[in-house]
């Protein structure tokens, strides 16, 4: 559960009041209030809205003509889209390896899975934490490679002061359901500093009306409005969500668990909040106590579709390990301090 339950209860008026606003309009309107909005809080210099998250990573490939015979490099631990996209366009995925702590692609592996095919590169901010990425980004520049920023987990975060969303080429939104900023039919936004790659995408969210292919991805305007309202409260729903992670940290601190270390200079949305355990059977054993999710069980080279799909990937030994031994802890605004204290209990009980 994430929690939007409860924060439609809380709002229920407002929503409504949304709701008659546009069901009494006398014509429809385009959904750009959000994207100068969006365009405002993260600091880029154009935003286009679309359908969703694998939308926008699918629509930044396209608007940099990455194609088949190009290979984009991407990690094997991330959500299934953050791959998919390249397979969408043809060209071919490149799984590295991840950091043991940060559970970010790592540079050795990256550098271990170029080649001159390499064209671009999909870098996800997991969970909503954001890493150093300079060396990463100027290894891109000394061999072309294009920097797509997946930060559709990372809306709000930031490090040493620059926004998630700013740092790629181009960069990407979700407003998916267990987002912590989340539309009523998900969402998603394309980001970036170059007005002809803009033109692009907007182009190819709406077919029909231009020279281009396109597709039908645009934001329905009644989610618009939701994603604009709940936008507005996006500090208040990270302060709650910190707060419910500085718990978690202060009561499993002493046990044998990791949690994720944060520099001085992190502010961390805490999209979810993921804790690994020495041996896969003492995860598993919590899990199904509790009921709890893994993000994510497997490498995403595992899912069936590879079979058929043509792809590289590293050894991903680290990748392999943090699949088995990493859980996810219910974190939303609403979380109540009962229903945390149980899930603590339960793990200092069978840790």
């Amino acid at each position: 559960m994430n929690g939007w339950n409860f924060e439609y209860i809380e709002n229920r008026e407002e929503y409504q009041k949304l709701f008659e606003n546009i069901m009494t309009r006398e014509q429809e309107t385009n959904v750009e209030f959000l994207e100068e909005n969006i365009k405002r809080f993260i600091d880029r210099k154009y935003v286009v809205a679309v359908n969703s998250g694998t939308d926008a990573l699918h629509f930044a490939l396209l608007s940099h003509n990455i194609k088949k015979g190009d290979e984009v490099l991407v990690s094997n631990f991330s959500w299934v889209s953050t791959a998919s996209c390249i397979s969408m366009v043809g060209a071919t995925p490149v799984f590295c390896d991840i950091d043991i702590n940060s559970y970010h692609m790592s540079l050795e592996s990256i550098k271990n899975m170029y080649s001159e095919k390499t064209k671009a590169i999909v870098y996800p901010h997991l969970f909503g934490n954001m890493s150093d990425t300079k060396e990463i980004i100027q290894f891109c520049k000394e061999k072309n490679i294009i920097f797509i920023e997946d930060a559709c987990q990372s809306l709000g975060s930031s490090l040493d002061g620059i926004n998630a969303g700013t740092i790629g080429d181009c960069s990407t939104l979700s407003f998916n359901a267990n987002k912590v900023i989340a539309g009523i039919s998900g969402g998603g936004a394309f980001l970036t500093d170059d007005i002809e790659k803009a033109n692009i995408v907007r182009k190819l969210r709406r077919h029909g009306n231009h020279e281009m292919l396109g597709y039908n991805s645009k934001m329905l305007l009644f989610n618009a409005e939701v994603i604009n309202y709940r936008l507005k409260k996006l500090h208040y729903y990270m302060a709650k969500r910190q707060a419910i992670a500085m718990a978690y940290d202060r009561e499993l601190k002493f046990l044998p668990v990791k949690t994720q270390t944060l520099s001085q200079n992190q502010n961390h949305n805490y999209h979810k909040y993921v804790i690994r355990f020495e041996d896969k059977e003492t995860r598993n054993k919590i899990r199904e106590k509790l009921n709890l999710n893994v993000h994510y069980d497997k490498p995403i080279s595992d899912n069936l579709m590879y079979r058929n799909i043509h792809h590289r990937k590293d050894l991903d030994l680290v990748t392999a390990k943090v699949c088995d031994t990493i859980l996810s802890l219910p974190i939303h605004p609403w979380l109540k301090e009962e229903e945390l204290r149980k899930i603590v209990n339960s793990i200092v009980l069978l840790a």
